[in-house]
C-alpha cells in the first residue's frame, strides 16, 4: 500500500484507487473494519484531510459506510446507477455484468384510475394491462416494478415477460421507446410491498415513477418502481453551465 509522491496524479485521487483496490480484498469485503484514517495517512506519508476526502468520495458514493466511535467499512452490496442516460433495468443490469433473478411476474387487466389515466392520458376505467415484476440478484429481491402498458399497443398478457419488456414492444409490437421522464422519491410503502421487498414498513425506500413515450410523444408505459434503498442508489454529474 503506497502512493507516487511524484506523480502529477493528485494524492487523493491515489488514494481513492488504492482504497477501491482494498474494498474488493478480503477480509475487508467480508466485513472487516479498515484501518483509520490516521493509520492510513501515516503509512502513505500524506495529510488526514487528504485521507478523509478519499473516504468521503467512496462514503458518498456507497461503497463504504462510516459508524460512529466504531470505523469505516463496506457497505452491503448496492447498485448505483446514472441518471444521465436512460435505459431499461435490464440494460442497466447487463451494463454491470450482474445477473438479475424475476421473482415474480403477475399479469393481470385492470380498470384504470386517475393517476394511469392521466399518465397514460386515457379515460377513466379504461381496461389496461398491469405488469408487475419482483426483481433481484441473488441475495434477494431489491426492486419491486407495476407497469401498466397503454391499451393501444395490444398486449394480450399472453406474452412471454421473462423476456425484457421493451424487447417485446419493439419486436413484437413495433412499438419503439424514445423518453423517460421520472421522479424519484423517498417514501414508506405499503406492507404488501414491504413484505415483498423483506425491508420494514416503517423504513424509507426509493420510488422511481416513470413515464415512457415513443418518438412522437405519445404515453407507453406508467412505471412504479420501488427499490430497496440499501441496495440500490442514484448518481448524477451535473456539469456548470
Amino acid at each position: 500500500m503506497k502512493i507516487d509522491h511524484h506523480s502529477g496524479v493528485p494524492l487523493h485521487i491515489q488514494v481513492e484507487r488504492l482504497l477501491r483496490k482494498m474494498i474488493d480484498e478480503p477480509p475487508y469485503r467480508d466485513g472487516e473494519l479498515l484501518p483509520n484514517e490516521v493509520a492510513i495517512a501515516n503509512r502513505l506519508g500524506i495529510s488526514r484531510n487528504t485521507v478523509r476526502k478519499s473516504i468521503g468520495k467512496l462514503v458518498f458514493e456507497g461503497f463504504l459506510e462510516r459508524k460512529k466511535g466504531v470505523g469505516t467499512k463496506v457497505s452491503e452490496k448496492r447498485i448505483t446507477t446514472q441518471l444521465d442516460n436512460w435505459m431499461s433495468f435490464t440494460q442497466e443490469m447487463n451494463n454491470k455484468g450482474i445477473s438479475f433473478v424475476n421473482y415474480e411476474i403477475e399479469v393481470v387487466f385492470v380498470k384504470a384510475d386517475s393517476n394511469v389515466s392521466n399518465a397514460l392520458e386515457i379515460a377513466e376505467e379504461t381496461e389496461v394491462l398491469r405488469l408487475c415484476r419482483l426483481r433481484g440478484d441473488e441475495d434477494g429481491p431489491f426492486v419491486y416494478f407495476v407497469s401498466y402498458l397503454h391499451p393501444r399497443i395490444g398486449l394480450t398478457g399472453k406474452e412471454d415477460f421473462q423476456r425484457p419488456l421493451y424487447e417485446i414492444l419493439e419486436k413484437d409490437f413495433n412499438i419503439m421507446v424514445d423518453l423517460s421522464r421520472e421522479t424519484i422519491t423517498a417514501i414508506n410503502v405499503e406492507e404488501a410491498i414491504a413484505k415483498k421487498l423483506n425491508v420494514n414498513s416503517q423504513k424509507p425506500v426509493l420510488q422511481r415513477v416513470r413515464k415512457v413515450y415513443d418518438p412522437g410523444k405519445r404515453p407507453v408505459e406508467y412505471c412504479l418502481g420501488f427499490y430497496r434503498a440499501d441496495k440500490f442508489s442514484y448518481s448524477l454529474d451535473i456539469k456548470k453551465s
